[in-house]
């Protein structure tokens, strides 16, 4: 109910903002407007539930189309506010202001910001970055890995998406390939099928490692783990493996978001802390325990670098220098990918899709 308020209450601020002292206030025009944001109003929530249950073309139709305005509102949203503020400054000091023309421009402004991430959100990068530990085992120098994180298959992005992420990590040649969490939106989905091509990835030599993420666990995530691992990829729960002396551990969301839970799934698992060590988790939100666990280097996704403003500036309050890219606590490097996919509004300005590719030194 909050929720829907909000989108009503953005919707007529747009409204109220086109039509301030204009002609257009009391035209025809403006009563097909204020009807068709009214409708707009109340698409995205319920487009959400049923993405939620049901999984037919009609509702995927309704679902992009939904989901597509509710990153162009954000954008139009932000024009009307900062419209509303200059045209007061104006006033305020005395200079010419004509705010219709305003409005226009930075409407236009916004349009064309949420056209360009749309492609921005299609067109993926290949991010290439050299990493040095501490006691890396020598088979390890030389080598490649790479990561991948929030491709949220769903409605939006489906097995076409997928198949072209894996022609593009499979040009990289690594020798291990790390999933880490939200591969799934988290809508209704035929687990399996989406997953399928993923066994195409175990071509990688040393391996390919997944661990759940927040929308993989909105609720049971058996089906999740279970469609994954029938692809052939091996899913991280609380636990490690080792190649070729490199100690390779996963946490799932579940059990990361909260400290005493992350310390303790860290304190089972037993990392060697005079050996190289790889933590792959969903989120960046503790660090500090991992560091503590011994960690060399944690893989992290989740925050799709806020995906488009203004979430990208609320995403680096919260996650500050952990937000995205090599970072370091103490001994440990922290690498936080901005991810492959989109959650909710298929747009990203501010941020880009990549693919992670990780030289060991």
């Amino acid at each position: 109910m909050i929720a829907q308020t909000i989108l009503f209450l953005a919707h007529f601020l747009l409204y109220q903002t086109w039509t301030f002292s204009s002609a257009s206030g009391h035209t025809i025009g403006a009563a097909w407007l204020k009807i068709g944001l009214g409708l707009l109003s109340i698409t995205f929530l319920p487009a959400s539930l049923l993405a939620f249950r049901y999984t037919n073309a009609p509702v995927r139709a309704f679902y992009k189309l939904a989901a597509v305005w509710a990153g162009l509102l954000s954008f139009l949203f932000i024009a009307a506010v900062f419209s509303w503020i200059i045209y007061a400054v104006a006033v305020s000091t005395g200079l010419p202001a004509n705010f219709h023309r305003l409005v226009q421009l930075l409407f236009g402004v916004a349009m064309l910001a949420g056209i360009y991430g749309l492609f921005n959100a299609s067109w993926t990068r290949v991010t290439r970055i050299t990493v040095r530990l501490a006691n890396l085992p020598a088979a390890w120098h030389g080598r490649k890995a790479a990561l991948i994180s929030d491709l949220h298959l769903g409605h939006v992005r489906n097995g076409n998406f997928l198949r072209r992420m894996i022609a593009t990590l499979l040009r990289e040649e690594p020798h291990a390939i790390f999933i880490a969490g939200d591969l799934y939106d988290g809508t209704a989905i035929d687990a399996a099928r989406a997953a399928a091509p993923l066994n195409q990835l175990t071509t990688a030599p040393h391996g390919v490692y997944f661990v759940a993420g927040n929308h993989e666990q909105f609720r049971d995530d058996s089906h999740y783990l279970g469609a994954v691992a029938a692809a052939g990829v091996r899913v991280l729960n609380n636990e490690k493996v080792e190649v070729d002396g490199l100690q390779i551990a996963g946490v799932p969301y579940s059990n990361a978001w909260q400290p005493r839970v992350f310390q303790a799934a860290l304190n089972r698992i037993g990392l060697d802390r005079q050996r190289a060590s790889i933590l792959v988790t969903h989120a960046p939100d503790h660090p500090e325990i991992a560091e503590a666990a011994g960690v060399s280097l944690q893989l992290s996704g989740h925050t799709h670098l806020g995906q488009f403003i203004p979430w990208s500036w609320i995403a680096r309050r919260i996650y500050r220098q952990f937000v995205y890219g090599l970072s370091r606590i103490g001994k440990m490097q922290v690498f936080t990918s901005s991810g492959a996919g989109t959650w909710g509004p298929p747009l990203r300005l501010g941020s880009n899709p990549e693919i992670v590719v990780l030289q060991f030194e």
